[in-house]
């Protein structure tokens, strides 16, 4: 019989800090790999720690979110080799639309696109986000296959201190993509509104929020006396009881983690004419 096979890289950014990314989306590959009764090989690569960076062998490339600035790394040795990967992917991709590599980057990661290629302005926030928000889609977000199944606005975990603003519309529209999702939009706030997600190209997406966030994630996170202060003193002790009671509802973070990234696996590995035969 045949079995579908795909080799995916997991770009670790968490730089050696305790995180709760990696183990969720390692659990993403292995339950979808399960559930497709697909063969996934899947490597990691310690890039922001080791300048680690894979080749051009993989199907499919996870970027993960990660801690501290976008900006503070430019000219760093494993940006570099981070961009140089990203560079070869991208010019793979325009040489071979038949094979097309896919990638998806998380929150820093996005930030770092943003900043690189020019597509927004990245810059530090006036206080730190974080809990469970609701992201608003766009006219485009609306027919984005990733989103297809959630509802608007839907929830996802949001804990960032910097942001991407004033995206460059012509410059992604340019690359063959869009602006996908935003912040609430709230105009009696004097503030701008975050960018939540991008498509850049067909085969290229990231997002400010975590896709990959479950409740055991974010419950780990609460335990941590600084993000659990952090969340009371921004939204209340009602809001915190409220987002503890409502982190096993289906409808938010829940169906957020079972949506996007196994959507975005679907569309790699579909794209993927490899199989093996037994």
């Amino acid at each position: 019989m045949y079995s579908p096979y795909a080799r995916i890289a997991i770009l670790d950014m968490y730089d050696g800090h305790a995180n709760q990314g990696m183990r969720s989306i390692q659990e993403i590959i292995d339950n979808f790999a399960h559930y497709k009764d697909a063969d996934i090989e899947v490597d990691v690569f310690d890039t922001r720690g080791g300048a680690e960076v894979p080749g051009l062998e993989y199907d499919a490339y996870i970027s993960t979110g990660g801690p501290g600035s976008p900006i503070d790394s430019e000219g760093s040795l494993w940006e570099e080799r981070y961009f140089g990967l990203l560079d070869s992917i991208m010019h793979h991709n325009l040489i071979c639309p038949n094979d097309k590599k896919s990638v998806f980057l998380i929150c820093h990661s996005f930030q770092l696109f943003c900043r690189y290629y020019g597509l927004a302005h990245v810059s530090l926030r006036k206080s730190t986000s974080f809990g469970v928000m609701p992201i608003h889609k766009t006219d485009e977000g609306l027919h984005e296959p990733l989103f297809a199944n959630l509802d608007n606005p839907f929830w996802a975990v949001d804990s960032r201190d910097w942001q991407v603003t004033q995206p460059n519309l012509k410059r992604i529209e340019e690359m063959g993509g869009a602006l996908l999702c935003i912040e609430k939009y709230r105009p009696h706030v004097p503030l701008e509104r975050a960018v939540m997600a991008i498509r850049f190209n067909d085969a290229i997406i990231g997002t400010q929020f975590h896709p990959e966030a479950d409740p055991e994630g974010f419950r780990y996170y609460l335990k941590i006396e600084e993000k659990r202060n952090l969340l009371i003193a921004q939204h209340g002790e009602k809001k915190y009881i409220d987002t503890i009671t409502h982190l096993e509802d289906p409808d938010k973070i829940v169906l957020t983690h079972n949506t996007i990234l196994p959507t975005f696996l679907e569309m790699a590995i579909g794209a993927s004419s490899q199989v093996l035969l037994f």
